[in-house]
């Protein structure tokens, strides 16, 4: 017997999807700078001391020194294909927190492109990256 279940729509106030889609429009516009200028630290400026990372190869990483570590070994080698970062999504379930999917799109041949759902969290007026896990973008297998 199936069970009728009555689902709330968590994004429903105005104001606080508002200031959740500025904030993800700001945080994706921070990784492009970064990005573009190989920046580690730009790239992980607005990244929680605590934030939770599922990087595309599987790893899962826990703090912000870990994860930073990794980003300048990346930006120093110049492994980051040029990309574009587009928003395509934003959530936001209560005042304070976005939830975002975010495209990174490789403009180059070579590169690769990935998908990312990216959780902020608002502490004293500020954005911070709470949690992140980003997926390749590739070809569904053939059945």
């Amino acid at each position: 017997m199936t069970q009728t279940v009555t689902r709330p729509v968590l994004d429903d106030d105005r104001a606080a999807h508002a200031e959740a889609e500025a904030a993800v429009t700001r945080f994706a516009a921070e990784l492009q700078r970064a990005l573009d200028t190989a920046d580690a630290d730009g790239y992980d400026r607005s990244f929680a001391d605590d934030v939770l990372w599922g990087s595309p190869y599987g790893a899962t990483l826990t703090s912000f020194g870990e994860l930073n570590a990794i980003h300048r070994q990346l930006m120093a080698s110049r492994v980051a294909p040029p990309s574009t970062f587009e928003v395509v999504a934003v959530r936001a379930p209560a005042p304070g927190v976005a939830i975002a999917h975010i495209r990174r799109q490789a403009t180059g041949g070579g590169g690769f492109s990935e998908m990312a759902l990216y959780t902020l969290v608002e502490r004293d007026g500020r954005w911070w990256l709470a949690a992140a896990q980003n997926t390749p973008i590739a070809s569904p297998p053939q059945r």
